[in-house]
């Protein structure tokens, strides 16, 4: 005999339905109960993984945002220093017409 919920099965004979397919809903509604909670649990795992997932992203995130920072400092900095190296060669050349 199959898992069956009891009280489901009284219930469905209170209401005249025949032995047997009271017994056979019975078992269908307790198999359905059975892989509701297995979801469930496979849910709950799930849960606990994308938490992971977000925790990871967050800090990659954080990495793309301050590798980024870093790259534009350097690019500024490799402005100025190409600006002011105009500016001296600019001064060279002054002086070498004089």
């Amino acid at each position: 005999m199959a898992l069956q919920l009891g009280a489901t099965r009284d219930a469905f004979l209170a209401a005249g339905v025949p032995e047997a397919k009271a017994a056979a809903a019975a078992e269908e509604l307790a198999g359905f109960e059975t892989r509701s909670s297995s979801m469930e649990g496979k849910l709950i795992g799930i849960d606990g993984k994308l938490a992971g997932v977000d925790a990871r992203l967050t800090l990659l995130t954080w990495a793309v945002g301050i590798q980024a920072a870093a790259t534009l400092a350097i690019l500024a900095s490799t402005f100025a220093v190409w600006a002011r190296l105009g500016d001296i060669a600019g001064q060279i050349a002054r002086l070498a017409q004089h």
